[in-house]
């Protein structure tokens, strides 16, 4: 009787050891399919080509010349970005840049968090409170900084009268223009109210992504609610606060509509952020070389803590 050799199963098409397999030969129908996914991405190729990448790369060749809005540019490197690191105006925005983007990212994520905390669970008028939250992102940013500044103004504002009858604020107080903490506040207040339910959906989004299942075995195990929320939602909604950290952070950098409208950069420049002081450059000085510095350094530094960002929140 012939022996017979039985093959381990899944080790049937296992090639040798040193064996190289062939290489599949491209068919008209994989190449007409490349062809057609080509096809398909050329629109958003141009797109991203057209208005991003060549727009980027304009603005590092204008950051190496002196470049008049009227003339011929001249070659200048690396004078722009040294004179905008020996500019106090720049040192100074940048440093309140910063302290700005700190502050709103601490305060934003907080109230942000609890408020998708707040509506996770479905129960009667949940949505209504989910809209509510979400309707000022309804508002157009500028439209929004307008509404502050006539609520906050000390003329025809309703803030200050209300403060006054509450016993809070003794006299008019002028919340834009009277200090710098005051119209810190107030920017901060605005981008709160307006940012606050965006942010909010998108954590949302990432606590129903959790499954239920964990939470029932959590419970069964007597874990209480801190405990479920440092041990379970915050791990593992990790990729979703990475994304909405990166976002608060570069809009808390490039930082422009409220403090150009509420504060115009004051008192004595101290609301003054780094677009606003590109927008100088650019269309008060028209330097628009120095503009194109400041611009490099900036999008170096959003690459630098987007990368730290997700390196830290998304290991494992």
């Amino acid at each position: 009787m012939p022996a017979t050799t039985l093959t381990p199963p899944g080790t049937a098409d296992v090639e040798p050891p040193g064996q190289v397999r062939p290489r599949r030969r491209s068919t008209p129908r994989h190449r007409r399919q490349a062809l057609l996914g080509m096809a398909y991405a050329s629109p958003t190729a141009l797109m991203v080509g057209g208005f991003f990448l060549a727009p980027l790369a304009l603005v590092g060749w204008m950051s190496l010349h002196r470049w008049p809005v009227l003339g011929v540019p001249t070659l200048n490197a690396p004078a722009n970005f040294t004179g905008a690191a020996d500019d106090d105006l720049v040192r100074s925005a940048a440093v309140f840049t910063l302290r700005y983007t700190v502050v709103i990212t601490v305060l934003l994520f907080t109230v942000a968090l609890g408020l998708a905390l707040l509506v996770q669970h479905r129960r009667p008028g949940v949505g209504a409170f989910r809209t509510a939250f979400l309707l000022p992102m309804s508002v157009g940013f500028a439209s929004a900084s307008l509404l502050f500044l006539g609520l906050l103004s000390d003329e025809i504002g309703p803030v200050n009268p209300l403060l006054e009858r509450l016993g809070l604020v003794d006299g008019y107080l002028s919340w834009t223009s009277g200090s710098a903490t005051t119209a810190l506040t107030s920017a901060v207040v605005l981008v709160s109210w307006r940012f606050a339910g965006f942010n909010m959906l998108i954590l949302l989004t990432g606590l129903q992504a959790i499954p239920t299942e964990v939470y029932e075995a959590a419970r069964m195990d007597g874990a209480g609610r801190w405990q479920t929320l440092r041990h379970i939602t915050v791990p593992l909604l990790r990729p979703t606060i990475a994304l909405v950290l990166t976002l608060m952070v570069t809009g808390s950098l490039l930082a422009f509509d409220q403090f150009w409208i509420l504060t115009r950069g004051g008192p004595d420049n101290s609301t003054t952020s780094l677009v606003m002081v590109i927008y100088r450059e650019a269309f008060v000085r028209l330097d628009l070389g120095s503009a194109a510095g400041i611009s490099v350094m900036l999008l170096a530094v959003l690459v630098v803590f987007t990368v730290v960002q997700f390196g830290v929140l998304r290991r494992r």
